[in-house]
């Protein structure tokens, strides 16, 4: 493994450490890997080294490629300073995709406490936004003005722009409120971003990976927050999919819930979207009028509880109904149509 320091910022004390692994080889079929973006917390103050190397390490035994960014503290971390330093991090990452081995569209940022805003901030409102968002005990929301007066709330900047999360706190964290998390989630669900959570039932804040050599084994928390890690690179591989003999294969998950806010309309609109467009909307009665009339049982029953439908995908409808193999013919059709 190669070990580099670059220095983004002198006057700011702003530096990328990053870990490149060798691909080929005895590595056989990997020829680019996915990187990790860590970025620790500190309130902003400082860079925990309990958040940095030790969370290295796990990814890097995932097969990441791995960089931690020591960016502005302090008196120099007036914003948008971190979030610029970021953004330099993440375009430098990117530009040398090809000499340090990854793939430039399957990166990720995770980051911890006041780390986990600018990770959050990065999803949100960043010029080179990451694929993947990982933010543990994330201050996301107005708490941030607790270390950071010139920062801002995360959770009004989630749009459908917003990268897939993950999110793992502690229920009885005494430093974050747990709403950070909770109205984080909100705000992706309310977009069909595709995210995980695990709020475990008790635990500090702070916790890192929860290994002993960082967390004392007498701390008072659930035995299962350590799993975050292994969740976390598992629910990656989902995302980005997993090494494979072509290269990553493909995701078994995709970035949105559904296509509501994609150019288009296709079968994996929810109902409700497709109903508020006019020509849609005619599209699906008509289809739905004849059906009854051919005697379809199932689409009668769909019919009569039309409002329980209105959060499926049409594809779900089409599934439930047992006519999946209409999917095409209906995506043919609403390709036509305007959206509005």
């Amino acid at each position: 493994m190669k070990t580099e320091v670059v220095t983004l910022n002198k006057e700011r004390n702003v530096t990328l450490t990053a870990y490149l692994q060798g691909v080929g080889g005895e590595f056989r079929y990997v020829t680019k890997r996915p990187a990790i973006l860590i970025l620790p917390g500190g309130a902003y103050q400082f860079c925990s080294e309990r958040e940095a190397d030790p969370v290295a390490m796990p990814y890097l035994a995932a097969g990441y490629q791995v960089f931690i960014l020591r960016y502005s503290l302090g008196e120099n971390a007036a914003w948008p300073n971190p979030l610029n330093d970021y953004d330099e991090a993440m375009a430098l990452i990117r530009n040398n995709a090809e000499e340090w081995n990854l793939y430039a569209d399957k990166i990720a940022v995770i980051g911890f406490s006041a780390g986990g805003h600018l990770a959050g901030a990065a999803a949100t409102m960043s010029k080179n936004r990451p694929n993947a968002a990982i933010l543990g005990y994330a201050v996301l929301g107005e708490d941030v003005k607790g270390c950071l007066l010139s920062a801002p709330s995360t959770i009004e900047a989630v749009d459908y722009q917003t990268c897939p999360c993950f999110l793992f706190s502690s229920r009885t964290d005494n430093l974050v409120p747990i709403q950070n998390s909770i109205e984080f989630m909100g705000a992706l669900a309310k977009y069909g971003i595709s995210f995980e959570s695990h709020i475990y039932s008790f635990g500090p804040h702070g916790f890192s990976t929860a290994d002993s050599s960082i967390q004392p084994k007498e701390t008072k928390m659930s035995a299962r927050i350590p799993d975050w890690v292994e969740d976390s690179i598992g629910w990656l591989k989902e995302m980005f999919g997993d090494f494979g003999p072509a290269g990553l294969e493909v995701p078994a998950c995709k970035a949105r819930v559904n296509d509501d806010f994609e150019a288009q309309y296709t079968v994996d609109c929810t109902m409700e979207c497709l109903m508020k467009n006019e020509a849609a909307a005619k599209l699906l009665n008509d289809w739905m009028t004849e059906l009854e009339q051919s005697g379809n049982e199932m689409v009668k029953g769909v019919s009569g509880k039309a409002h329980l439908v209105l959060k499926m995908k049409l594809r779900d409808v089409l599934n439930f109904v047992r006519l999946p193999q209409m999917a095409e013919a209906l995506n043919e059709k609403l390709a036509q149509i305007e959206k509005k």
